[in-house]
């Protein structure tokens, strides 16, 4: 079976308490995109965080003193620092223009993800809106997943994802934040190559390859296609998944 993947063209732009699985299902019928069992969608984490209501303005945020500090060195916002800070377990790396910090979900990334690009809120200023990662992707994309079931009866995978840069290569890519029934890692260990070789340590990051290629299809600038519809997975879906999956433990990770 073909893998394919389909971006919607009628998706609104998503605003605070927006019921996103209905919008999305909408956007699918006007688009004549079917959903059957076994399908994935994948979410752009921005449409989630606006619909989780996720957005601050700096002029409501209040520097502390580690975030005044940090930002003398990193040479930003001492606001926006103290919203990294209190959205990461810890600070790894900085520089002038970025700080590299362990999440609060697990992950390593650039500025707590935090984002400006299409991000508008209500009054205030609106230069200063921020948005943050969803406090839970993992339970975003688990809530999602059963209320499409609830709504339509179908059997389907959700991924949350979001464009990270890596620590050995140049660029940034489509990766999983969150997921629910898609298998995050597949574990090929003991399986035998076309020469009859027993694979040793071979362990397919399905979940993030799928974001990376979701990703390619969503765009980063002013494509307004945040949805992405996968047909022909060629993995099963799998009900107990998780983004701990997909998380290197720090005695493993040679990289800190």
């Amino acid at each position: 079976m073909p893998l394919t993947l389909t971006t919607l063209r009628n998706m609104p732009e998503i605003h605070p308490g927006d019921n996103l699985v209905e919008l999305i299902l909408e956007a699918m019928d006007a688009d004549h995109v079917p959903v059957e069992d076994g399908d994935i969608l994948v979410l752009a984490q921005k449409i989630v965080s606006k619909a989780e209501g996720r957005l601050v303005n700096l002029v409501d945020v209040e520097a502390g003193d580690q975030a005044l500090q940090v930002a003398q060195v990193a040479q930003k916002d001492p606001r926006l620092v103290e919203l990294i800070l209190q959205e990461s377990r810890e600070v790894l790396r900085m520089r002038p223009g970025v700080i590299i910090v362990e999440h609060r979900n697990g992950f390593v990334c650039a500025n707590a993800g935090i984002d400006h690009s299409n991000v508008r809120g209500e009054g205030k200023d609106p230069q200063l809106w921020y948005l943050l990662l969803p406090k839970d992707a993992d339970q975003s994309a688990r809530e999602f997943r059963a209320e499409v079931w609830r709504l339509i009866g179908v059997n389907v995978g959700v991924l949350i994802i979001d464009s990270h840069g890596r620590a050995w290569r140049n660029g940034t890519v489509g990766i999983t934040i969150g997921l629910a029934g898609v298998p995050g890692i597949v574990d090929m260990r003991g399986m035998q190559d076309m020469y009859g070789y027993r694979l040793q340590n071979t362990l397919i990051a399905a979940a993030d390859e799928l974001a990376g290629a979701a990703s390619l299809m969503m765009g980063q600038a002013d494509e307004k296609s945040p949805v992405v519809i996968v047909k022909g997975f060629p993995y099963p879906l799998k009900e107990s998944s998780s983004l701990k999956e997909l998380i290197r433990s720090k005695d493993q990770d040679l990289f800190r």
